[in-house]
């Protein structure tokens, strides 16, 4: 899809409108590309479009030219959020009407902020919604119906805003390319497929990928990988991103990603209704790739390293079992009480590995627990942070993306819930509750040094209340791409 900023509009592109006003509608900026007879005609319908309460109505004005209007809430309560909502209905709209070029004014998405990053959002938006998994379904005899071609209209003509909505438009490709990945099946995305999907990404966008495999893995004592691995005969695969585009020397920020290409739960096998969509279980190694590969591409000048252990969890004759005790990387136990608790368990080696960066920040992306989504239901990830700062600078990042998280705490007390019995640290905790915070508690024994201290400040993203879209948001049903946007946002400004 084209999305260019221009002062003109072309004359064979649809005029998409969005409405934020009530009763009295003021004059929208296309109104002043119309002719005459246009302008009367649109001023009528924009009035009794506002008192009817219709979502949206297309009209063919006098002249011939198509206008399509969409409600939205009044102006006084159009937040960021609303913005959000109406850039991607702009498209989804347009798709259904098979509108292929259409025209859009900035300042109908100038929710707050500069008109920079107003761009950056509506363009990064029209992006994601324009996005449908077609893959592996046969083209109608009409093909698939994408918007192709987007006019936004703007006075203010300037390279900054050019470059913000290019960038934005960037940032929404690589979060389709992460939801292409993570809506991929099990039987096409193997530990070794994602490996290559990574360097892909890397020749494309311009930053190196090593990936280690089995023997690789072993020789630097990950039992914690190798332990989940066992099951299946899909070799595991522990993949190693590098882009350095920052000041010479400084500590760069790693980012872990959890990458379970597929999830049966082990021998503690997930029920039916569990099981399905378990091939997205590595969308948090999905979103680290293209995070790095949107940072590549839009030149951002920082040092970020991507970790994914990648690995499918499989029940068989050689499957790891409850009870069993795996020796990690960083020498700690981990004592086995569930086989279906397998992302946290990998996880603990790639933090163990992430200490030889020596990192100013490490933030680990992963569909970790569906307590998660049982406390934050869909609509947010789960934060944890050890920095307060880090916490609030996240939480506005989502806020300026509609990548939203929320905060849950990390206190000591919970430490005693993950003790092992037989092992250093349990892989579930004592009891039922609690399970999203029990995971991430986990998760901090293995960011610690021999002396008991961090080694790092850290944020564990669970994503897992993200990982598939939902209704009312516009977007095309599968996964949601969480992150990436959230990501960027954080990084660039970090």
């Amino acid at each position: 899809m084209q999305i260019n900023v221009f002062k003109k509009v072309p004359g064979d592109a649809v005029l998409v409108c969005v409405i934020k006003e009530d009763g009295n509608v003021h004059l929208h900026p296309f109104f002043v590309l119309l002719n005459a007879g246009d302008k009367e005609y649109f001023n009528a319908a924009l009035n009794s479009f506002s008192r009817s309460g219709e979502c949206a109505r297309v009209l063919m004005l006098p002249s011939g030219r198509m206008v399509l209007l969409l409600g939205a809430v009044p102006k006084a309560k159009f937040t960021n959020r609303k913005a959000i909502l109406a850039a991607r209905r702009v498209i989804v709209v347009s798709r259904k009407e098979k509108f292929k070029k259409i025209a859009v004014a900035l300042d109908d998405f100038r929710a707050r902020g500069t008109p920079q990053e107003a761009g950056l959002l509506a363009a990064m938006q029209f992006e994601i919604a324009n996005f449908e998994f077609v893959k592996y379904k046969t083209p109608p005899k009409e093909g698939w119906i994408f918007v192709e071609d987007i006019t936004l209209f703007s006075k203010l003509q300037s390279a900054t805003l050019t470059r913000a909505v290019q960038e934005g438009k960037i940032i929404g490709e690589e979060i389709n390319a992460t939801r292409v990945l993570s809506n991929t099946p099990g039987g096409d995305m193997t530990p070794s497929h994602l490996a290559e999907a990574a360097v892909e990404a890397g020749k494309r966008a311009g930053f190196k990928v090593s990936v280690l495999d089995e023997k690789e893995i072993a020789k630097l004592k990950m039992g914690g990988v190798l332990g989940v691995a066992k099951g299946s005969s899909e070799k595991p695969r522990f993949i190693v991103m590098e882009y350095l585009k920052g000041k010479k020397g400084e500590a760069p920020t790693v980012l872990v990603g959890k990458g379970v290409t597929f999830d049966t739960g082990g021998l503690n096998l997930k029920p039916e209704q569990g099981i399905y969509e378990m091939h997205m279980d590595m969308s948090g190694g999905a979103a680290v790739i293209h995070t790095i590969a949107a940072l590549a591409r839009i030149k951002a000048k920082k040092n970020v390293i991507g970790i994914i252990p990648a690995v499918e969890n499989m029940p068989s004759g050689s499957s790891y079992r409850p009870g069993d005790v795996l020796t990690t990387m960083s020498g700690k136990t981990i004592e086995v009480m569930n086989t279906d608790a397998e992302g946290r368990i990998i996880l603990a080696d790639a933090l163990e590995y992430a200490k030889r960066f020596s990192p100013k920040l490490v933030v680990d992306i992963a569909t970790l627990t569906g307590a998660a989504v049982v406390a934050l239901g869909q609509r947010a990830t789960a934060l944890f942070s050890t920095s307060a700062q880090t916490e609030k600078a996240f939480r506005a990042a989502g806020e300026a993306t509609g990548d939203f998280v929320w905060p849950l705490p990390l206190w000591e007390e919970y430490e005693d819930d993950v003790r092992g019995t037989f092992g250093d640290v349990s892989n579930t905790g004592k009891n039922r509750y609690g399970g999203a915070i029990n995971g991430a508690v986990f998760l901090r024994q293995f960011i610690r040094n021999a002396d008991g201290k961090d080694a790092y400040p850290w944020v564990h993203l669970d994503i897992s209340p993200r990982m598939t879209t939902i209704e009312g948001e516009f977007l095309a049903k599968g996964a949601a791409g969480a992150s990436v946007a959230l990501l960027v946002k954080f990084l660039r400004e970090f």
